[in-house]
């Protein structure tokens, strides 16, 4: 009993070593880069210092919100904010910059009326105040409509490019000017009331993605399976079709999920602990709630990994269990000797979807300094599934035999495998690959942003091999997700470089599109751009060539 005592006191210690060495004091106030800002629709140029290579021929698009507010009155979380599509066109080392507000309907309605007209995620829109009394009671009972405000990601179906969030709504868009297009509907193809903004590709083109369907039984989790032929131009998501459904631990309070993991023959659903309470979230509008006060963390519940065959479409009868964790980004996922490799970033907290507050991003001094270190960190970390379980696998032994890992997979009934993390590398999020040839492959590089703020402030390239890393980090100067772009008759896996878009609230300094050589990861150049950027979230390269 004394040795027990003791040990826990030391791990109590060192838990709070860990969490001192991690605190950050004297950040920097970031509020310029989470505010409104002018779009640019027309292409204007660029001053390029170093440079940039000229067998790039594309254009970085990103997307992330760009417009806090209509007349008086103000968004209220980060995630609400309006699109603001970027693209940066690269061509014989020259680059110029474009960008222009998504013309959604929530855009829209509420730039004629001038107040939020729509709900968001952290904002729920008041009652029209020209109606009377009467009818301001009743619109309290309308169902709330799902947003259309697309801010998340650049997405591709069939040769298409749209604009997405995790509603139902979609928005083509034409990767040259940034115009919309077509406004596209989940739910007119398939029986799913959303869908990520993170979809995954096989070679020939084929698309998945995951949707939840809400239906008089509960909530389903869906995987979809979008065919990459089209018909005609007119064509969106047709011949879309789901390939599997996953009934929730608790039908009433499924899981939220940002992303999901895919391997070569295997979906990798991730079941959190981040809840979606369904009866808060439909019954918002009457308490006057937004919907963001119906997602909570419930670290006391396990997190299970589903996996589902992606010519089957049916879900494998063995669940993977760990203990509570949040995830938002997957990194890869390979099969290999048996097992199943899943690396993906994870936090050991998942309140933190609902710290991005406006407010928060906005403060300043020590209540800056508090609100980052009050937040868990995302970590890069590996989970080992062996796939060859039977009802002849021993139980209470580490199943994991591969000699390069250090994670332990037990078989603790019939039913259920617990796989731990294998190593945490350090802070990172955003992750890239080199897609194009490795995902779904084992692999040796990732790419991600260094979060020692609350947006990123550095890039890392990590080295699954060796087990270390480069860092490019210069002071004042935030990177966005990293963009592996592959060079012309690579060889290696990180012959390419690196795009990332790098804001600064710094007056003096200038924002600028990056590129690093993702080899080295030395500088290569940058395009500075005349004009102001927000911090943003995701995007893709249109290659040209």
């Amino acid at each position: 009993t004394e040795h027990k005592h003791s040990s826990r006191i030391k791990k109590l210690i060192l838990k709070e070593i860990f969490k001192w060495l991690l605190e950050v004091h004297g950040l920097p106030d970031i509020t310029p880069l989470v505010s409104s800002v002018q779009e640019t629709p027309e292409p204007i140029p660029t001053t390029v210092k170093g440079t940039i290579p000229t067998w790039i021929h594309g254009s970085l698009l990103r997307n992330g919100p760009g417009k806090f507010e209509f007349g008086n009155q103000h968004y209220n979380h980060w995630f609400d904010g309006m699109a603001l599509m970027h693209r940066f066109q690269i061509e014989d080392g020259q680059v110029t910059y474009r960008s222009r507000f998504l013309c959604s309907d929530s855009y829209t309605q509420n730039s004629e009326r001038n107040r939020i007209i729509v709900s968001e995620f952290g904002t729920l829109a008041l009652p029209d105040p020209c109606k009377n009394f009467f009818q301001r009671f009743l619109s309290r009972f309308e169902m709330p409509k799902p947003t259309d405000n697309a801010s998340v990601n650049f997405v591709k179906y069939k040769g298409d490019y749209y604009v997405s969030t995790e509603t139902n709504y979609m928005h083509r868009v034409d990767p040259d000017t940034l115009e919309s297009k077509q406004k596209v509907d989940w739910s007119k193809f398939i029986a799913v009331n959303g869908a990520t903004a993170h979809p995954h590709f096989d070679p020939d083109g084929t698309a998945y993605n995951m949707g939840n369907s809400y239906r008089n039984k509960g909530a389903f989790y869906n995987i979809i399976r979008v065919p990459p032929e089209r018909d005609g131009p007119e064509d969106t998501l047709e011949g879309a079709k789901i390939l599997c459904s996953i009934a929730p631990r608790d039908k009433s309070k499924p899981s939220y999920y940002h992303s999901f993991g895919m391997s070569e023959n295997y979906v990798v659903f991730i079941e959190q602990p981040i809840k979606m309470d369904l009866f808060k979230i439909v019954t918002g509008r009457l308490r006057g709630k937004s919907l963001n006060e119906g997602v909570y963390w419930d670290p006391n519940q396990e997190t299970i990994f589903h996996l589902i065959d992606k010519q089957t479409g049916k879900e494998m009868p063995v669940k993977y269990y760990t203990k509570a964790l949040s995830t938002f980004h997957q990194i890869n996922a390979f099969e290999q000797d048996g097992f199943l490799m899943l690396d993906m970033c994870c936090s050991d907290d998942g309140q933190s979807i609902n710290n991005f507050l406006i407010q928060n991003l906005r403060q300043s001094g020590e209540a800056l300094d508090e609100m980052y270190n009050t937040m868990s960190r995302p970590f890069p970390r590996r989970f080992v599934l062996p796939l060859n379980i039977t009802s002849e696998t021993l139980l209470e032994q580490n199943l994991n035999t591969r000699p390069d890992s250090t994670a332990t997979a037990v078989c603790r009934t019939k039913n259920q495998v617990l796989s731990l993390y294998l190593k945490d590398y350090g802070g990172l999020e955003f992750p890239h690959i080199n897609y194009a040839r490795y995902n779904t492959k084992p692999y040796r590089y990732y790419y991600g942003c260094g979060f020692r703020h609350l947006v990123g402030d550095s890039l890392i390239k990590m080295d699954l091999e060796s087990k270390k890393f480069k860092v490019w980090r210069q002071p004042d100067l935030y990177p966005s997700e990293p963009v592996f772009i592959l060079s012309p008759n690579a060889v290696e896996e990180d012959d390419g470089v690196i795009l990332s878009v790098i804001i600064t609230p710094v007056k003096d300094k200038s924002t600028f599109l990056l590129v690093l050589d993702a080899k080295t990861f030395e500088e290569l150049g940058r395009a500075e751009v005349p004009v102001n950027i927000p911090y943003g979230f995701h995007g893709v390269f249109n290659s040209s060539a």
